[in-house]
């Protein structure tokens, strides 16, 4: 039996008040049993452990960081928990200014948001960027061979793109990296783990970040190192994680719950990567389905995927479920509204430099689309029905 959506939707009590839920990558829906973890810490993290004869707050914090590295195959005292990934990069970056001595090479992404690469702008460093493909949206592996050399400290980039789905060759442009320098590179893995497994051997990146807020857990975030050796490294003045009494407990609780969630989204699976592959293999099937009805409606543009700067593959590059279209001659706001009349929850696209390059905001804005693990065929319909309508 292959992946049961219908029994993933009863592990999600919100879906039952009528709306169609399409907006994951803006406000995910929470499941049943994080919510549940939230409240239960809630309500002990102020007590004692008769097990560790200290608050309870505190095993929270540890069982959270053991969670993510199940999670990821890390070791626990690789992982730093913050509460948002922008506390967590400004940290880094304050941390790195011993590693990027003066002048040394820090290579950015053009494709990523500001709350990315422009902490790292206040290093002492020489800054290259690499550029997106403005036809597809993807970052090109090659070009790296040309960005990085002997004197890179540092390569930061995302491993999907947040609202074109589009996924980087994160490992090919760590082989690169690994040839001509001795760079850390850094990965933004959010929109990627939100759908797929990760194992980070896969990689080999030397820290990894994620928002667990976007798989639909609590508002924590953690930055994954590659080994404790790379500690040392940094600037011992500047904590990377908070004390654990300045971190959100409650939340905290809430974590081994989502790793718990996420290997029962297949209830056959024996791991977190098992049944993470067989929803990422059903969201193949209904990405696939989403973009060949959009392209069915003239009036729809895929961006990234629909026209000739394109090419005739781009739907079949490598995507997690996210794009983003517009509806030729009717405003974004006008498309939200229309869909939000039928009780289909999509976001207009918000600001990306990666779009605004592409155009996006001289057709009128655009939406964004981003699938749930809950999300159906059936969901696919009815929006393309209401887009033919409107286009």
């Amino acid at each position: 039996m292959g992946f049961d959506v219908a029994r993933v939707r009863g592990l999600y009590t919100s879906l039952g008040d009528g709306w169609t839920y399409l907006n994951s990558h803006q406000i995910p829906q929470v499941p049943e049993r994080v919510a549940s973890g939230v409240a239960a810490a809630f309500r002990t993290h102020a007590q004692i452990s008769e097990s560790t004869l200290q608050p309870i707050a505190v095993d929270q914090l540890e069982a959270a960081r053991e969670a993510v590295a199940v999670m990821t195959g890390a070791d626990p005292s690789c992982v730093v928990l913050g509460p948002t990934r922008q506390f967590l990069v400004h940290a880094l970056a304050r941390g790195l200014g011993g590693f990027v001595r003066r002048k040394a090479g820090v290579v950015l992404s053009r494709a990523d948001g500001d709350w990315l690469t422009a902490p790292f702008l206040a290093l002492d460093g020489s800054f290259r960027w690499a550029e997106p493909d403005l036809g597809t949206g993807v970052l090109p592996d090659w070009q790296y061979k040309e960005l990085v050399d002997g004197s890179t400290r540092l390569v930061v980039l995302s491993a999907a793109h947040p609202l074109l789905g589009t996924v980087t060759p994160v490992g090919k442009i760590v082989d690169t990296v690994r040839e001509r320098s001795r760079a850390w590179v850094l990965v933004d893995a959010t929109s990627y783990v939100a759908y797929r497994s990760l194992n980070l051997d896969d990689w080999e990146a030397d820290i990894v970040m994620l928002d667990l807020g976007e798989m639909g857990g609590p508002q924590i975030s953690a930055m994954i190192f590659r080994d404790t050796s790379m500690f040392p490294r940094l600037d011992r003045s500047v904590p990377l994680e908070l004390p654990a009494s300045s971190l959100p407990h409650g939340l905290l609780g809430g974590v081994p719950n989502l790793v718990r969630h996420l290997k029962n989204l297949d209830e056959k699976a024996s791991s977190v990567v098992e049944a993470m592959k067989s929803m990422a293999k059903f969201h193949k099937g209904l990405l696939e389905h989403l973009i060949e009805s959009l392209e069915g409606l003239n009036a729809v543009h895929i961006v990234g995927i629909s026209g000739d700067a394109a090419g005739q593959d781009a739907a079949f590059l490598d995507r997690v479920p996210r794009l983003t279209f517009t509806v030729e001659g009717v405003p974004a706001e006008m498309v939200y509204r229309r869909l939000v009349d039928n009780r289909l929850v999509t976001t207009v696209s918000p600001a990306d430099p990666l779009l605004d390059a592409m155009g996006v905001a001289e057709a009128g804005g655009s939406i964004t689309i981003g699938l749930s693990p809950f999300s159906t065929h059936y969901e696919i319909d009815q929006l393309t029905r209401v887009l033919a309508s409107l286009a």
